[in-house]
């Protein structure tokens, strides 16, 4: 089985060492193994499940919601349904940051265009 350094999980993840130290802090990483000289020592499934955390929170989840989501996740198979119910809400959570950032885009296109239009007036002028 392969195993990763602090620093090879860091730079497989996006994530800084002191954000994994973070996660485990919290409970957002769980049962990482120890090298002899105490070194943290990641898993293949460690990575995975950084790989999800980084997706939730690059979508916005907010910690604690993300601290429950590991919870449900090592309470076992018994706690699907709410690990669904919790992603369904966050899936609404996305979609509506989604359509708020086109309104703010089309509020940027808007104004793009009407600097294009001051361009094109100035242009136009005689001098």
């Amino acid at each position: 089985m392969q195993r990763y350094s602090p620093g090879q999980v860091a730079e497989r993840t996006g994530f800084s060492i002191d954000t994994l130290r973070y996660y485990e802090r919290i409970g957002l990483l769980d049962d990482i193994e120890r090298n002899p000289g105490g070194q943290r020592v990641f898993t293949e499934d460690d990575v995975s499940w950084l790989m999800i955390l980084r997706c939730l929170r690059e979508t916005g989840m907010p910690i604690q919601r993300m601290v429950r989501f590991a919870e449900l996740a090592r309470d076992g198979e018994s706690t699907i349904p709410d690990r669904i119910e919790l992603l369904e809400e966050h899936d609404r959570d996305v979609d509506a940051k989604i359509a708020q950032l086109r309104e703010e885009q089309e509020h940027i296109r808007g104004k793009i265009g009407y600097y294009r239009g001051v361009l094109r007036d100035r242009s136009a002028s005689p001098a």
